[in-house]
């Protein structure tokens, strides 16, 4: 299916609704690559990744989106992030004994909060959080909208283990429809369709397909398709940030405690940064983060 690793808007011309379609692919999984995870939460993963990859561009905002899925349960953290660029990255952490194969969100994330962080590159960085109330994700992003100021909007999401898609729908300000019935009713009715979307054809389908298929008497405007990839923020100046941050002598006590190298991992896509003594003193002498000599780490 071609439809993998971008987001598509479309709007209907009769109503005041906009929507966005995603499909992952080779992100997801590059994603998944990274880690072994049980299905259940792959399944979960990817449907955060979808979800964040649907709300990046309807937030329209130059930075970073963050969703943190966090729990008492079989899995204790979600983490998505989501950049203006369309560059995806993703984790989770799970205790396996306890993961069952058929659990669902319920079982494997209870007493569950759901934090979405908006970090812009200008301006103040916001976070919303909210309980984790729904039987799925796209239920609880949904309830996380009723429960704010945002529009009324609504999630359909799923993975596989080898595809993630998403389908946003989100009502906008009056404009076609100056009545409240009238605007009501036709938010109504596309949401209604769109609940009759199966897994198999959300999984299944090209965007055009799919919205022949639930939307083939409504007028509406598919825009261009923008693409997203898997790509890990990390670096090895950030990791010397880190380090440069915990000071001098707790620096050096790391590099007495393990045998004369620091070794730093990006918990997101498993690359390892070392820094040896040499590193670590050019670092406190503001030499930087690359290293001295013709060793590359």
């Amino acid at each position: 299916m071609h439809d993998f690793d971008h987001t598509q808007r479309f709007l209907f011309d009769d109503t005041d609704v906009r929507g966005e379609l995603v499909g992952l692919g080779e992100s997801y999984r590059h994603v998944l690559a990274k880690h072994r995870y049980p299905q259940p939460v792959a399944q979960l993963l990817g449907e955060l990744l979808a979800a964040a990859s649907l709300l990046i561009n309807t937030l329209k905002f130059d930075g970073l989106l963050v969703l943190q899925v966090r729990s008492s349960g079989p899995v204790p953290l979600l983490m998505v992030e989501c950049s203006s660029d369309g560059e995806l990255r993703g984790i989770a952490r799970y205790h396996e004994e306890q993961v069952a194969s058929d659990a669902g969100l319920r079982e494997l994330m209870p007493d569950g909060v759901l934090a979405m962080t908006v970090d812009p590159k200008l301006g103040q960085r916001y976070q919303g959080i909210v309980d984790l109330d729904g039987a799925t994700l796209a239920d609880c992003l949904t309830n996380y909208f009723a429960t704010s100021e945002q529009l009324p909007t609504r999630f359909w999401l799923c993975a596989d283990g080898q595809r993630a898609r998403g389908l946003l729908l989100q009502q906008l300000p009056a404009d076609r429809l100056k009545e409240a019935e009238a605007r009501q009713a036709s938010w109504e009715h596309v949401v209604t369709l769109a609940g009759t979307l199966t897994t198999e054809e959300l999984l299944g389908l090209d965007n055009e397909t799919l919205l022949h298929r639930l939307y083939h008497q409504e007028p509406l405007r598919l825009f261009e398709p923008r693409q997203l990839c898997f790509r890990c923020s990390c670096s090895r100046e950030r990791s010397a940030r880190a380090l440069v941050s915990l000071g001098q002598a707790d620096a050096e006590l790391l590099l007495s405690e393990h045998d004369g190298q620091v070794l730093i991992d990006c918990q997101f896509c498993n690359q390892q940064y070392a820094f040896d003594a040499a590193d670590v003193a050019q670092l406190f002498a503001g030499g930087g983060s690359e290293a001295p000599s013709d060793t590359r780490h």
